[in-house]
């Protein structure tokens, strides 16, 4: 008597906490990221080449890509990137004089 009682009440409840819904598609598509803090504000960056390297964008992969004090930069691979947080105001007034500010 007791296993049926276990047997009525365990596994109806076990299957109601694991869960009896509906698998997510697998091929349907992922909810957009949300912006970063800042980068709706951020300023363009308006060059076609990595600001610290000279190389065109794209060439060795998808760009490198973040905000830094308001201003959007691309930077063409991570070695740029550890160049960049050395000296990053030196290549910021590079991003200014491009653009004529």
């Amino acid at each position: 008597m007791t296993k049926r009682m276990v047997s009525l009440f365990v596994i109806p409840g076990l299957v109601a906490f694991i869960g009896c819904g509906k698998a997510p598609d697998p091929g349907a598509p992922l909810p957009k990221a949300p912006a970063a803090v800042g980068e709706a504000n951020a300023k363009p960056y308006p060059l076609k080449t990595c600001v610290v390297s000279g190389e065109e964008l794209g060439k060795m992969g998808e760009p490198l890509r973040f905000i830094f004090k308001g201003q959007e930069i691309k930077l063409c691979c991570k070695g740029c990137d550890k160049d960049f947080q050395k000296d990053p105001d030196r290549y910021l007034q590079k991003i200014a004089s491009a653009t004529g500010k």
